[in-house]
């Protein structure tokens, strides 16, 4: 198999103001939209992320009402200090305050307007347990 690329597609209450939070937070930019849909492009590190409408009708019957629950977007970045104090600053909640695992991994939390939980990850020790 040839896997080219990766989406990850969320379903939530309100498209817009994730991916408002997405663009004006994270740089993301809107690839293509409608009515219940967007999906974003995060142009340096191509990831791609869409947001489904909650009881949009293109979803399977038994996922339509199913919103967001459990998952974690996680962003490798550098220098996450500056990072958690950027997004503070700017208004963003921290849900889960910067610490540093003992494997190597730093991080922090956010959470976006629809509860979809967005995780900055730094490795402190590159090389050691690195995705």
């Amino acid at each position: 198999m040839n896997i080219s690329s990766l989406s990850v597609s969320l379903t939530v209450d309100n498209v817009k103001t994730s991916s408002e939070f997405l663009i004006k937070h994270f740089g993301f930019k809107e690839k293509m939209a409608a009515d219940g849909f967007a999906s974003l492009i995060h142009e340096t590190s191509g990831i791609n992320v869409i947001y489904m409408q909650k009881g949009i009708e293109v979803l399977p019957e038994f996922l339509r009402n199913v919103t967001v629950a459990g998952t974690i977007l996680a962003f490798v970045t550098t220098n996450l200090e500056a990072e958690e104090e950027r997004l503070r600053l700017a208004g963003v909640p921290i849900s889960m305050p910067l610490q540093t695992e003992e494997w190597g991994e730093k991080l922090f939390m956010i959470t976006d307007p629809n509860g979809v939980v967005i995780e900055l990850v730094e490795w402190v020790n590159q090389g050691e347990g690195n995705w």
